[in-house]
């Protein structure tokens, strides 16, 4: 996480500058080292805030700003890994139900299932690509996407 020291020479001197900005709301610890004492803060915020005190408001507009971009194309990543998840998942369990339609159908044994299960397995056959919603329009009639799941998972 980012960090911002003020070094002095003394303890006294780092209190000092710590006091001076808590009472303009900011909060610094104060850390003794072995030659030197530093008011310090930890995190965006904090930081934000002692720069801004200390006139460096460039400085300060230009971490918010690194934070709201990085934030960003954070949550456009996660989007992107969730979607493509998502479609390997999809594509996994299509290529499965495939498989089994496949095989039913190699073994002459479509015409064993019951009408609304030989329907849809011979609209994914027609429809290898279709999302589940759109095989449920498709179905006569429609049905929801949850049907056509558990339809799909007792052919297979």
């Amino acid at each position: 996480s980012p960090h911002l020291e003020v070094r002095t020479e003394s303890r006294e001197a780092a209190e000092f500058v710590a006091e001076a900005a808590a009472q303009e709301d900011v909060t610094l610890s104060v850390l003794e080292r072995r030659d030197h004492a530093v008011a310090y803060a930890k995190g965006l915020d904090p930081i934000a805030e002692a720069l801004a005190l200390a006139g460096a408001s460039d400085a300060a507009l230009a971490l918010d700003e690194g934070a709201v971009v990085g934030e960003t194309k954070a949550r456009a990543n996660r989007l992107t890994n969730a979607d493509h998840a998502n479609l390997v998942r999809t594509s996994r369990a299509a290529h499965a139900q495939l498989e089994a339609l496949r095989r039913l159908e190699r073994e002459r044994r479509l015409n064993e299932l019951s009408p609304r299960l030989r329907e849809i397995a011979e609209l994914r056959l027609r429809h290898p690509a279709l999302p589940l919603r759109e095989l449920a329009l498709k179905c006569r009639p429609a049905a929801s996407k949850a049907a056509v799941h558990r339809r799909l998972q007792k052919v297979i």
